[in-house]
């Protein structure tokens, strides 16, 4: 099983809801900024953890609304959320960061775009940066955001600015060590 398992279990071990609300809490909370996950694999992952008997659903018509399906936990549920979370918290930890690949090819570009390559990357990070400093000042005193999700949030901050500071050093080491040379 994956991560995604975890957080459609996770959020269901919390309280019922429909494949739709999972989605609606997964964009709320950000989620799909740390971990892939998109719309379609929740909805995706409902049916194929209801097929494995991990969470039932449950036809339900409220008003004049449409039925929908609320999905639970079942007690096999219950188990192989308590299971994925041991097993993945003692897994080697990997951090992937997409932009790795353009930095590993960077000896590949003429001096100017590799500059231009990196400027962007910095640019990008600038961007995370403020839009996290943004979500942590709106979030850190509104009492329903649970403190594991700031806890995310501090984490994603505290990994920019090592980032930025990161980057700088490469600009600096580039230069220097003539990263930024010509390429044959």
């Amino acid at each position: 099983m994956a991560t995604i398992d975890l957080i459609v279990l996770g959020i269901l071990k919390k309280e019922p809801m429909s494949a739709y609300d999972i989605q609606k809490l997964v964009e709320y909370r950000n989620i799909s900024k740390w971990v892939k996950i998109s719309t379609p694999s929740i909805y995706k992952k409902t049916i194929q953890l209801e097929q494995k008997g991990l969470i039932k659903g449950s036809i339900v018509k409220e008003g004049k609304m449409p039925e929908k399906v609320i999905y639970s936990l079942t007690e096999a549920g219950e188990k192989a959320f308590e299971k994925l979370m041991f097993d993945i918290s003692s897994e080697p930890i990997h951090i992937f960061l997409d932009f790795n690949a353009v930095i590993v090819n960077l000896d590949s570009l003429p001096l100017e775009k590799k500059k231009m390559c990196i400027d962007s990357i910095q640019e990008k990070i600038k961007e995370l940066k403020s839009y996290l400093e943004q979500n942590i000042r709106e979030k850190e005193n509104v009492p329903e955001i649970p403190a594991t999700g700031m806890a995310v949030l501090q984490q994603q901050f505290v990994l920019v600015e090592a980032i930025e500071t990161w980057i700088d050093s490469v600009k600096q080491w580039g230069v220097s060590q003539s990263l930024c040379k010509p390429s044959n």
